[in-house]
């Protein structure tokens, strides 16, 4: 049996994640794909208890360094229990956020070295890297207000921040995109989603021959 794939979808705040996963996901099951659909923070049980710690509570709970502990040790529960078991089965597997939102959110925006999160995922997650990435992008107040419809004034602890942290947080993705042409790539997530699913579908054809 072969092993199976795994790809991440990424992005800022009302970017469209969710909406893309499920489409794509029913595309590939169409495809004769058994496939997994997860999430970061959480997919496992360990993580989801964590994704409520770093979710919930004032925009002061947790400190940078201690979102950055919290992740990775929410990311190895997943993969272990999770996504490695299903990729060893012949799964693909589609996770909604996965290392680049750490390295975008605690790095990029917040100001820890992306070296040190790439250090506590090679030390949680023995550095395991997805397939593809695909970084969905938006202009920043299109993806704030859609951000705000989808929450209707119930924002979690990131969705609350500022605009500049968002900024940083889509400038640190275009960053990683450029950097990693092989693994990440950057897709319009403007206009109507089945547009948006179109073009990720595009994409992902070299992994499905």
């Amino acid at each position: 049996m072969s092993r199976g794939r795994f790809i991440t979808l990424e992005g800022g705040e009302g970017a469209g994640k969710s909406t893309q996963l499920r489409a794509l996901a029913t595309y590939l099951r169409g495809q004769g794909k058994e496939v997994v659909e997860t999430r970061e923070p959480g997919g496992s049980e360990g993580a989801e208890a964590i994704r409520t710690l770093l979710l919930t509570g004032d925009a002061g709970r947790w400190g940078p360094r201690a979102e950055a502990l919290l992740f990775a040790a929410a990311r190895a529960d997943h993969l272990e229990k999770r996504i490695v078991p299903a990729l060893d089965a012949g799964q693909w597997v589609l996770s909604d956020r996965f290392i680049d939102s750490s390295r975008a959110y605690q790095s990029g925006a917040s100001g820890l070295a992306d070296d040190d999160i790439m250090t506590l995922h090679r030390i949680g997650s023995q550095g395991l890297l997805p397939d593809r990435t695909y970084i969905l992008a938006l202009p920043q107040d299109e993806a704030l207000d859609r951000a705000r419809w989808r929450d209707q004034g119930a924002s979690d602890r990131f969705g609350a921040r500022d605009a500049a942290y968002h900024r940083r947080v889509a400038d640190a993705f275009a960053a990683y995109a450029a950097e990693d042409t092989v693994r990440v790539r950057m897709i319009d997530a403007s206009g109507a989603p089945d547009a948006v699913t179109a073009r990720l579908i595009a994409d992902l054809a070299d992994l499905l021959s």
